[in-house]
């Protein structure tokens, strides 16, 4: 891998996956809100800041993510649904990515292994829900899920070596996941970013609309 665009790289998955493809050698461009004025959930803002770049790059990664909208926490319960919250969880976690594939497609070589993946959650798999709750955050995961699906099937015919992928990191450490850890087993960002990366590295043309845990293991939709 020789070039890698990183969306969400002030985050803290994002953060310590530049810092690894930097440690490793690869030249990375590094997108985020808070230091690029980048909002995903604005298509503008996204064609503007991905027109300014110049093609290919090896990896492009969407490592944003958003478990609150609208203020509020995830829901333990129906009663607790609010559409307000519902649309901010769609515009983050499904969306905002959607968006950064539609205008990041010239930034991906038509000939040539390259790959597109998206931070996802176990907690998106419809398959293995057995616990109901968080419904906004589930759905809108699992709606990326149909994202990166259904675009890899295009993408399998204008630019066939490119691989898009949906990722589940685990629980890490980070101000995303502080409330809500307690009963996970908990990995550094770093070493999460070494393990997405190592997915990655890992992932064949087969694989292509797939999603994936940090141990390269296919889960359920």
């Amino acid at each position: 891998m020789k070039r890698a665009l990183i969306i969400g790289a002030s985050g803290g998955i994002g953060a310590a996956v530049v810092a690894e493809l930097v440690q490793r050698g690869v030249a990375v461009t590094a997108l985020s809100r808070s230091q690029q004025g980048l909002d995903i959930t604005d298509e503008a803002s996204v064609q503007a800041h991905l027109q300014a770049l110049q093609g290919p790059y090896d990896l492009i990664f969407v490592a944003t993510g958003a478990l609150h909208g609208a203020g509020q926490p995830p829901e333990k319960t129906l009663k607790a649904l609010d559409p307000a919250a519902m649309q901010d969880q769609f515009a983050v976690n499904c969306l905002g990515p959607a968006l950064v594939l539609k205008h990041a497609l010239p930034l991906l070589p038509r000939q040539g292994r390259a790959v597109f993946a998206a931070l996802s959650a176990r907690v998106g798999s419809i398959g293995d829900n057995r616990l109901g709750g968080w419904i906004s955050y589930r759905s809108a995961k699992a709606a990326l899920n149909q994202v990166i699906h259904t675009a890899a099937i295009e993408l399998a015919r204008s630019h066939k070596g490119v691989i898009c992928a949906a990722l589940h990191p685990g629980t890490v450490t980070t101000p995303f996941t502080k409330n809500y850890a307690a009963r996970h087993t908990t990995v550094l960002p770093e070493t999460a970013a070494h393990n997405l990366l190592e997915v990655i590295a890992g992932l064949t043309p087969e694989d292509s609309g797939g999603f994936f845990d940090w141990q390269s293991k296919r889960v359920v939709w």
